[in-house]
């Protein structure tokens, strides 16, 4: 299993000027993946991206942190779709190759 990279929370919080309260938030509803290691918390480096896309949401929209769970779970639910459609896709050439 390969080490993961972790950031300390604090950190980004004062990168971001966010509080770590909205990060705790974001945690309790699991849009965030926090680790927490002899009381201090860290998040997955690969999951920065996620952080960041939330604090935009949060600052640019003002939607609250319940708005943005339900914004994740649409923007997951459309990318199920956008797969299921490339499969689809993609069996429908292979008949229409077979009808050739």
């Amino acid at each position: 299993m390969a080490q993961q990279e972790m950031i300390l929370i604090e950190t980004l919080c004062t990168h971001y000027e966010i509080e770590v309260s909205f990060v705790d938030t974001l945690s309790s509803l699991g849009l965030i993946e926090v680790h927490t290691l002899e009381e201090t918390q860290f998040i997955p480096e690969d999951k920065v991206g996620d952080l960041e896309r939330m604090i935009r949401i949060h600052q640019d929209l003002q939607v609250n942190p319940e708005g943005i769970d339900v914004i994740f779970n649409l923007l997951r639910k459309v990318d199920e779709l956008k797969s299921e459609l490339a499969a689809a896709k993609k069996r429908l050439k292979r008949y229409e190759l077979e009808d050739e």
